[in-house]
């Protein structure tokens, strides 16, 4: 493999994750540096980096930050969000990929951008369960402004420093499994 076809790869991978965190803030990120070619799309979505395109992404991510802030709501919001994240993971490991075979690129969509973003998607809807359950939701918006923190760090990181993104979503993912791993453990030995 070429190097673009790996940085490509690994910015696709990197605002995966990002979406797992926020749906629209990575596809935004993504509209802006197609709209100014900062990286190449694949050409089926070049569209992304279209005026309107972004501005109706920046819209959508005002729209999903500002409702998170509401505790009831982003419970809500995350019951749908789970399968939307692994769609947008998908998508946007799809449009960062340019020039590669069709095969494995929907096999690197889906397994690593769909999958990725459906880890951390799902991780991040667990704690803010959590959240809820023990503090009523008054910490939820402590939670959802780290989120949407970490969106935006993810989604630029990926975009400027893609090796050093991969690094990151694979600490996360590692702490992520860590995580659950153990929680499971804690749960197997109480039986």
């Amino acid at each position: 493999m070429n190097p673009e076809t790996i940085f490509s790869i690994l910015i696709g991978v990197g605002l995966a994750a990002s979406v797992g965190f926020r749906i629209f803030v990575p596809l935004f990120a993504l509209s802006i540096a197609s709209h100014y070619h900062l990286i190449p799309l694949n050409e089926n979505w070049e569209w992304v980096g279209s005026s309107s395109a972004m501005i109706t992404l920046g819209i959508a991510t005002i729209v999903e930050i500002a409702a998170y802030l509401i505790p009831w709501l982003d419970n809500l919001l995350d019951t749908i969000a789970i399968p939307l994240a692994a769609v947008a993971g998908t998508a946007v490991m799809l449009s960062t990929m340019a020039d590669i075979d069709p095969t494995l690129t929907w096999a690197l969509a889906i397994i690593a951008g769909g999958g990725t973003a459906t880890a951390v998607k799902t991780s991040t809807s667990t704690t803010r369960l959590a959240s809820t359950a023990t503090t009523g939701g008054l910490v939820n918006p402590v939670v959802t402004t780290l989120e949407t923190g970490t969106a935006i760090v993810m989604s630029v990181m990926s975009l400027l420093f893609p090796i050093l993104a991969f690094i990151f979503v694979l600490v996360i993912l590692w702490l992520i499994f860590r995580f659950f791993g153990l929680f499971g453990k804690k749960k197997a030995k109480k039986r």
